[in-house]
């Protein structure tokens, strides 16, 4: 009956792999994670809502986060 909830998860989760840019693929994933989420509820599967509770945060979170370019050792802007 529900399992129209986890084709959607599939669905969104797959075309994540289309997105270009970084911040845009976390959210897709993020939004899929939460479907993934719904469905878990609906099916009463706790590993799968703790599981996809984990991953929507972290792809929610790191989509928001500011991103900072590593600094290397052969870098000549970098101050030390």
């Amino acid at each position: 009956m529900y399992d129209w909830i986890g084709w959607l998860a599939t669905a969104a989760f797959t075309s994540s792999y289309f997105c270009k840019q970084q911040k845009t693929l976390r959210r897709v994933q993020g939004l899929a994670a939460l479907m993934w989420l719904a469905y878990g509820v609906a099916i009463h599967a706790l590993p799968v809502i703790v599981a996809n509770a984990i991953v929507a945060a972290v792809a929610i979170w790191s989509s928001f986060a500011q991103s900072r370019p590593a600094a290397t050792a052969l870098d000549p802007t970098r101050r030390d």
